[in-house]
């Protein structure tokens, strides 16, 4: 599953850039922590969306010598890189701040540029998400969001959805802590805001970290694509079976792939062939993904029907 273009990655570097410098200003002026966190949390986006569009550029190098497969994970390695920092310097900033100004809170200055600061952010972030949305539903096919996240295996179309729908409900939080803690005189609610943003990115770090860790790993096609591949393969006239499916994904759209089959015993070597290249063929016109198939000829061993007589006593 791959998106057609990077638009909501540059269009998110362009919103988080532009509203993390007024984030940052707002947030000294008012001494609010939540306003800093928010300014962190862009600050952040901006760094991963510039390390997301270098992991692209790095996947789509030729192979070489020494990456014979190509280079089509750097994409997978940079987008755990993006969740660990996330995590480290999004979430974790964020939750120490909230924990200082609720331990130490101080009372907070006018919150008229805050609002304004917090306005503007939503709809920069909110176009933003709104681009995301639609890149991801391209690719989507009609599954259900949750499935088609988890069945990905092109990071960059649902990392950006994941910060930009983080950016948005983060916003909202602050906005109404901010607004309880200026009308009811609790200053102590700009930290808990900054704590909640907080751990709202620590949340989706997790995700990101899951999802981005299994594809570096090596994730293969999935059970129904394993079957069709079984089926095609197995009505060639001189296979008798696919005894094993291997795959990996080297970049979201290149897979790797190796099977295992016994052959028709009665068979020569020259007949062998000719079935390894008409099985390749027809898996590689079925899937355009599979880049590489390895077939393995394995020994069938018939089994000798004396096995199964019954020897009378």
């Amino acid at each position: 599953m791959k998106a057609k273009n990077n638009a909501s990655i540059y269009s998110a570097r362009a919103a988080n850039l532009l509203i993390a410098v007024t984030k940052f200003i707002a947030g000294g002026f008012t001494n609010s922590s939540s306003m800093i966190s928010e300014g962190i949390h862009s600050m952040v986006d901006t760094v991963n969306q510039v390390l997301l569009l270098y992991g692209l550029k790095q996947s789509r190098k030729a192979p070489d010598n020494s990456h014979p497969f190509g280079y089509g994970k750097e994409l997978y390695f940079w987008s755990f890189i993006v969740s660990i920092l996330i995590f480290g310097l999004g979430g974790g900033i964020s939750i120490y701040q909230g924990i200082n100004h609720i331990i130490k809170p101080e009372e907070l200055g006018d919150p008229f540029w805050n609002y304004i600061v917090l306005a503007s952010s939503f709809v920069f972030e909110g176009a933003s998400l709104v681009i995301a949305i639609k890149e991801f539903n391209m690719v989507r096919n009609g599954q259900s969001w949750w499935k088609a996240i988890v069945k990905s295996k092109d990071p960059s179309s649902f990392l950006v959805l994941f910060e930009d729908g983080a950016a948005v409900l983060g916003l909202t939080i602050v906005f109404v802590f901010m607004l309880i803690g200026h009308n009811y005189h609790m200053p102590y609610m700009d930290g808990v805001a900054s704590v909640l943003v907080g751990l709202l990115l620590v949340f989706v770090s997790a995700i990101l970290a899951r999802e981005s860790r299994s594809l570096l790993m090596g994730e293969g096609v999935g059970r129904d694509t394993q079957h069709k591949i079984r089926v095609i393969a197995e009505k060639d006239t001189a296979v008798i079976r696919v005894v094993n499916v291997l795959s990996t994904y080297q970049a979201p759209d290149e897979v790797v792939l190796m099977l295992i089959v016994e052959f028709d015993p009665d068979i020569d070597t020259e007949d062998i062939t000719a079935s390894i290249e008409r099985v390749r063929l027809a898996i590689k016109t079925a899937f355009p993904l599979i880049k590489l198939v390895f077939v393995q000829p394995q020994t069938y061993t018939r089994i000798p029907s004396s096995l199964f007589e019954i020897k009378k006593p």
